[in-house]
């Protein structure tokens, strides 16, 4: 005999079988994840590298006083653009007028000596010997009046080439010694630019075979920007740093607008190239303590965890030093989603669109 209870009982069961069935026909004809991925690409490039930098006039010189005296004028001033020869101070000459008038006094004496001797001798009165003295004497007191001329032209101060002013050390009535400071003349109309350069990359740009002389670098300038001009490598300036580990290298720039000047700082970018280099997107790698990974799909479409080296950074892109083969499936999305050894599937994209389409995304 079928009771009511049994026949409820019955319905349930049945109920539970079918949502069962139907759970997994569900989960039988689940997709499996589908997420975008590339391949490594490669090509010849290169990264800029930086390094600070402190900029020097060609000529920077101290212009001293050579001789005693009151400064008298003063006909330039501060951050002035002086041309060469142009007049700068002038210390009060008097006292070396007076020595100069003294001077050619004394020459004209010694002259008229010379030629009232030089009668005598071709009267043989007098022998040649006091001629010869006679002569000697004369050159001597010319030569006094061609010192006394010199430390005259001394008290008028002129510039000894182009270039710009620095500060005033005296002012006009200062009582100065000989060798006393003046002021400072930069010629900035060209640049030397030290930067240093730390051992291990000295020893690499050695290992590529490449001659830094001649080599073109940029300035980068305090407020950011690149000095509009291209400056050159002339030399490697003496012997490493045992403090610092650096090597010194000094760059010629042109300077024909005057922007800079001496004792200013900058950054010196100085191109490292990169040839066959294998580049991915930054976008497909994660670190776990401090290591850096990628998800690879491997011939079973499954993903794989791989450890790769960085070389150097480019814009949205990583230069590889190691841990990738060329033809590797790199997962470029779900990298937080999938794990090691599940299976995927994947849109495979040419890595060369992929850069494109990240750069685009960079500069909008």
């Amino acid at each position: 005999m079928i009771t009511k209870s049994s026949v409820i009982l019955g319905l349930i069961a049945t109920l539970i079988l079918s949502g069962c069935h139907s759970q997994a026909e569900i989960e039988t004809h689940k997709e499996m994840p589908k997420y975008g991925a590339t391949t490594p690409i490669r090509e010849n490039t290169f990264v800029m590298k930086d390094y600070v930098c402190q900029i020097h006039a060609i000529r920077h010189i101290e212009v001293r006083s050579l001789e005693k005296g009151y400064l008298q004028d003063i006909f330039v001033d501060e951050g002035q653009l002086i041309k060469k020869g142009q007049p700068m101070f002038k210390i009060m000459p008097n006292i070396y007028q007076a020595e100069l008038l003294k001077a050619e006094a004394e020459a004209q004496n010694m002259n008229i000596e010379y030629l009232n001797t030089q009668g005598l001798a071709d009267e043989n009165i007098v022998s040649g010997n006091e001629l010869a003295l006679a002569k000697a004497k004369l050159a001597k007191a010319k030569a006094e009046v061609k010192m006394a001329e010199t430390r005259l032209g001394f008290t008028d101060i002129k510039a000894p080439f182009d270039g710009i002013m620095d500060h005033l050390v005296v002012r006009v009535g200062s009582l100065l010694d000989e060798g006393a400071l003046l002021t400072t003349l930069s010629d900035t109309s060209q640049l030397w630019v030290y930067f240093n350069v730390p051992e291990a990359q000295y020893l690499d740009f050695k290992a590529q075979k490449r001659d830094k002389i001649g080599e073109t670098v940029k300035l980068k300038m305090a407020d950011g920007e690149i000095f509009n001009q291209t400056g050159v490598i002339e030399t490697i300036v003496g012997d490493f740093n045992n403090t610092s580990g650096n090597i010194q290298f000094r760059a010629l720039f042109a300077n024909p607008d005057k922007i800079l000047r001496h004792g200013e700082t900058g950054t010196i970018q100085m191109a490292k190239p990169y040839p066959n280099a294998m580049l991915i997107p930054q976008k497909a790698t994660f670190e776990i303590m401090d290591k850096t990974y990628v998800y690879v799909v491997n011939k079973e479409e499954k993903v794989e965890q791989r450890l790769i080296h960085i070389d150097a950074e480019l814009p949205q892109m990583f230069i590889v030093k190691d841990g990738l083969n060329d033809g590797d499936r790199v997962l470029l999305e779900g990298i937080r989603k999938v794990r090691p050894g599940e299976k995927v599937q994947i849109d495979l994209r040419p890595p060369q669109k992929v850069r494109s389409d990240l750069m685009k995304m960079f500069t909008e």
